[in-house]
Formats: C-alpha cells, sequence, structure tokens
C-alpha cells in the first residue's frame, strides 16, 4: 500500500457509503466496477425476478450481496424495514456465527477487505482508485 491517505480504511468506508441507498447500488460497485480485479467467487449477488422481470427477459432486482473475505463473509440484503446487515465468522467453509451489525459496520468491514486485497493486487488498487476518484 501507499502512504496516500486514499488507502486509509476510513477513507475507503466514505466512498463506499456515498451511494448506500440500497442493495442494488452496493452490487453494482462490487460487479461492476470492481468485477474484473476481486477474486473469483469473492461476491455473490441474489436477485429477484418478478413475472414482469421474466417475461421481458430482464435480470431482475438484487436484493441481497454477500462478500466472501477471510474467515468472514458480509451479507447485506433488503429487510422489511430497510437495509440489513450481517456479518458470519466462517472457519474452514463452515459458518459458527452470524452477528446483525450497522449497514456503516458492514461497510467498514467490507473497505477493510478490499483494501487487503489491493495491497496484494495492482490491478485491484487501480480500480479503488477510480472509484474513490483518485
Amino acid at each position: 500500500m501507499t502512504d496516500s491517505p486514499m488507502w486509509d480504511v476510513h477513507t475507503l468506508a466514505a466512498g463506499l457509503r456515498a451511494d448506500r441507498a440500497d442493495v442494488a447500488s452496493q452490487a453494482r460497485v462490487l460487479t461492476g466496477a470492481l468485477a474484473g480485479t476481486l477474486p473469483d467467487g469473492m461476491v455473490e449477488v441474489s436477485v429477484r425476478r418478478s413475472v414482469a422481470d421474466r417475461l421481458a427477459g430482464r435480470e431482475g432486482r438484487p436484493v441481497a450481496v454477500v462478500v466472501h473475505g477471510h474467515e468472514r463473509d458480509l451479507e447485506l440484503r433488503e429487510g422489511p424495514r430497510g437495509l440489513e446487515a450481517e456479518l458470519r465468522k466462517v472457519v474452514r467453509g463452515i459458518v459458527i456465527s452470524r452477528t446483525p451489525i450497522g449497514v456503516d459496520e458492514w461497510l467498514q468491514a467490507l473497505a477493510e477487505d478490499l483494501q487487503r486485497i489491493a495491497a496484494r493486487d495492482a490491478a485491484a488498487r487501480a480500480a479503488l482508485e477510480g472509484l474513490l476518484g483518485g
């Protein structure tokens, strides 16, 4: 990592937080701007397709996104009262605990995971710079 303040986890989280209105916006960031740089299988998006979506050949609307990190999964989903976030502790592929967390905490944890990836990968670093407007 560089010494640039851009790589501060708080700055990265703030960049992700800028468009946190719904699951679809986070799914677009993770599968759009960062898709080619994240490891295969790291991001999983669940989509709800209505009958109208099926008839029109549309993909549907993202309703949940799971980011598989190192020994944890982060899930952001639509709930009955808005966005719900969950942190799952994972050991050898098995979820051993689930903890509901706030969306800001979810974004912070996501920023930490993305920062770890960017520290190892120049393409991920470039994608994050583009995402943050650097």
